[in-house]
């Protein structure tokens, strides 16, 4: 005698409903279920957050009173991991499904972001990826009325140099960037890499093949630049992407990832101390991490009408101090006195960066940081008085 097919647990039209009305639940709110509260509590709250959305999603559907009780939805949850809806794993922050972890509103801060780094920014990996989003979510923009793709927010800064790798051309041109997808690879598996640099603009004589742990690629006021640790030293560096050529060969190296994160964060340090983006050489490096490394103290004096975009910039350094100096018959600022510790590797940077600001700034110390900043004045003012290329 055959054997009578078993029913369906969800064969029930209440209970597929129930069931179809968690999955748009997890749909329309990514990240219902996180809980702000003790551990203890945590399980039962969850299933309450979650609970209250789909009653309020199913309030069409002529379900009984208190329908669907926390342990019917307990049940529902596992059902969608049984069928690989849901992963096993646990959801802290919140249910989701897929990838599909974001609000609307968080979907478009993201898609601004992605929008931004493609076109000025000039990734052609974020170029790639927000064509096919661009594409998919198309729908929903006319859904949105055009405001998912508005790009509210925007980052301009141009890249100078060619990222492109399908118009990388010519030995000048053909640099790193068309390794992108191995070296952003090699920075997950924290695998060691081999690059060959083509230009050392800075005079130390670093060319040829290097061996390096890659750790994060950054963009920096008007280029790509990536964060670096030497294999053999353990010295950490930033060098622009362009100046490597289109070469990346994989070592016989790896480390987890948590050391890649540890890495990361002392180069981060590193900057967050510093001004610009040279780390300095190893010993310093070294001293400078283990906060043995006594910093330079800086003080520049800067007049109308630079003053106040200097204390506009009230987040320029974390470690700044400004101080006010006094006002004029009209209530302006006479100057502004800008101060901060900083390492020397530093130094060479900051005088850049007062340099713009050329006859509205006046370096007080250090002493020798004074001098160059007027010897630059004297180099400039003989420039223009030479007339010899005139």
């Amino acid at each position: 005698m055959a054997k009578k097919p078993s029913i369906h647990a969800y064969s029930d039209r209440t209970a597929f409903e129930r069931l179809m009305v968690l999955m748009a639940t997890l749909v329309r709110y990514p990240g219902v279920g996180e809980c702000k509260i003790k551990e203890s509590d945590k399980h039962r709250n969850a299933l309450d957050a979650v609970r209250a959305k789909v009653l309020e999603l199913g309030s069409e559907f002529q379900w009984p009173p208190d329908y669907p009780a926390p342990a019917t939805l307990r049940k529902d949850l596992e059902t969608l991991r049984d069928y690989k809806i849901l992963d096993r794993r646990m959801y802290r922050w919140g249910y989701y499904l897929g990838t599909g972890a974001m609000t609307l509103e968080e979907l478009q801060v993201a898609l601004h972001a992605l929008a931004s780094q493609a076109q000025y920014q000039a990734n052609p990996i974020a170029r790639r990826v927000y064509q096919q989003v661009s594409k998919r979510l198309r729908g929903l923009d006319v859904e949105a009325q055009g405001k998912l793709f508005y790009p509210v927010r925007s980052h301009l800064n141009r890249t100078i140099v060619e990222t492109d790798p399908e118009h990388l051309r010519g030995s000048r041109r053909d640099t790193l960037f068309a390794q992108l997808d191995r070296l952003e690879t090699a920075i997950l598996d924290g695998q060691a890499v081999e690059l060959s640099r083509s230009l050392d603009l800075y005079g130390r004589d670093r060319y040829g093949s290097t061996r390096i742990w890659p750790l994060q690629l950054i963009y920096h006021d008007i280029a790509w630049y990536l964060v670096y640790e030497y294999v053999e030293t353990g010295q950490l560096a930033v060098s622009r992407l362009n100046r490597f050529r289109n070469y990346c060969r994989f070592l016989n190296q790896q480390r987890p990832l948590t050391i890649q994160e540890q890495r990361l964060e002392a180069a981060h340090g590193l900057l967050e101390n510093g001004w610009g983006l040279y780390l300095g050489e190893l010993d310093e490096q070294q001293a400078e991490l283990n906060g043995t490394l006594e910093p330079i103290s800086v003080k520049v004096r800067f007049f109308p009408p630079v003053v106040n975009f200097i204390l506009e910039g009230e987040r320029r350094h974390p470690h700044q101090h400004i101080k006010l100096g006094p006002k004029d018959r009209q209530g302006e600022h006479q100057y502004v006195d800008y101060s901060l510790p900083l390492p020397e590797r530093s130094l060479e940077e900051f005088l850049l960066w007062v340099n713009r600001y050329t006859d509205r700034a006046k370096i007080l110390a250090p002493e020798s940081l004074a001098q160059r900043h007027l010897q630059s004045a004297i180099n400039l003012l003989a420039r223009y008085s030479s007339t010899r290329d005139r």
